[in-house]
């Protein structure tokens, strides 16, 4: 298995080009099944997830190819309606597939999705919305087998903002009778992001980025070219390991907008940060811990950069408590800190973090992909040399990261 050998205390500096969303790529990917003709997704990243999820359209009969940045995806010829059980075990996204599937074939079977183990993330959501879509849902043998005469439209109010549901909704509502609409919907970014593909394509969407969404189904869809957004978490991360070196950078291809709850977190710990129409430049001297941060769905601040931010908190001045809402396991990353020397108490969903003067490289273990992106910071602030096993996990969302903070002056090798 291959490992990144790091050896800290270097001050990240330079420019920096951001990645496309992992969290937009894989909905945007599994949409290309309602779609008649090709379609061409630009700035995708290249990263493991994605493969997953090209592998997953050529098993269900599609044309695909990726060439730099680009993806290709001919879905004309789709007739099976079966995704198989290795796929998805591979990655927790792998659910949004389902909704599309039943829009294109009217029925599909699959087994539970995989992915990071950050405690139940339960697809019960998912699984009553398109039920009230039409939807007949049955378990098999660990499989659910879903089917659907024609899918209607429903009034569909979810308990909790759910990505995956809202999203799945959106694939599953697209080309259903009537009109559906979605209570307390998903906000982030990325949902914005999949029903500009999707009006690309012809359909009928309204209101995404609110809490309130609104689909009428249309009869058909056609192909398009669509240019994914910047990813935020990866920009986060990277932000991060800049301050956590007391580097200065400027990151190109981001939405600053997308990360207001979290650029004013690092304003707050002592970073420089100025945004500009897709840049975002940090510079940081000195870090001070911030009091609070509670992990909210957007725009609060995000779940998925909690584990990077817990880094930097590690080497900043003072004290900081984190309360994590979102999921019960997301603090195994905090094992792996302490044996660079952090200073981390926890009970239950909060963790305090008493900043150290500095890290100590140490051997650690990747535990999933946002814990990944912390244990790169540590590794790149730390004193000596640090070891990151099953990165497996990194690469799941981080495209190359010993290319990209490497071109930063970061001494980071990947050894197989």
């Amino acid at each position: 298995m291959s490992k990144l050998l790091i050896e800290g205390g270097h001050p990240l500096c330079g420019v920096l080009k951001i990645q496309g969303a992992k969290n937009s790529i894989l909905p945007i990917m599994a949409a290309t099944l309602v779609a008649q003709g090709e379609c061409v997704i630009e700035n995708c990243p290249d990263i493991s997830d994605t493969h997953t999820a090209l592998e997953i359209l050529k098993t269900l009969g599609a044309q695909v190819k990726m060439f730099g940045d680009k993806v290709w995806v001919d879905c004309t010829n789709v007739i099976d309606y079966e995704i198989p059980d290795a796929l998805m075990r591979k990655m927790r996204s792998s659910i949004i597939f389902l909704g599309a599937v039943l829009t294109r074939r009217k029925k599909a079977l699959l087994s539970f999705p995989g992915g990071c183990e950050l405690g139940p993330r339960p697809i019960d959501l998912h699984l009553a919305a398109l039920e009230k879509l039409g939807v007949h849902i049955s378990e098999e043998h660990g499989y659910l087998r879903c089917e659907a005469a024609r899918l209607k439209g429903a009034e569909i109010h979810l308990s909790f903002p759910s990505v995956g549901a809202t999203e799945n909704i959106m694939l599953a509502s697209v080309q259903a009778e009537g009109r559906t609409v979605i209570e307390n919907a998903a906000r982030e970014p990325e949902i914005e992001d999949l029903q500009n593909f999707l009006n690309a394509m012809g359909a009928d969407i309204r209101g995404a980025g609110s809490s309130t969404i609104v689909i009428r189904g249309v009869e058909s869809l056609h192909s398009v070219q669509h240019r994914v957004i910047p990813d935020r978490i990866v920009t986060a991360t990277y932000i991060c390991a800049v301050a956590a070196t007391r580097g200065n950078a400027l990151l190109k291809n981001v939405e600053p907008k997308h990360l207001s709850s979290v650029l004013s977190v690092l304003r707050e710990a002592g970073c420089e940060i100025q945004e500009f129409d897709d840049m975002i430049s940090v510079a940081c001297d000195r870090l001070q811990a911030v009091r609070l941060v509670r992990t909210m769905p957007y725009p609060g601040f995000p779940t998925d950069a909690q584990a990077p931010f817990m880094s930097l908190m590690c080497v900043a001045s003072g004290s900081t408590v984190f309360v994590e809402t979102m999921f019960e396991n997301r603090f195994k990353h905090i094992a792996e800190l302490q044996r660079m020397g952090a200073k981390i108490t926890t009970e239950g969903r909060v963790a305090v973090v008493e900043g150290v003067r500095r890290l100590s490289g140490a051997s650690v273990d990747a535990t999933d992909l946002r814990g990944g992106g912390a244990l790169l910071i540590a590794a790149l602030a730390a004193e000596g040399e640090t070891q990151i096993g099953r990165i497996e996990h990194i690469d799941r969302g981080y495209a190359a990261p010993e290319q990209v903070l490497g071109e930063l002056g970061a001494k980071i090798v990947r050894i197989e």
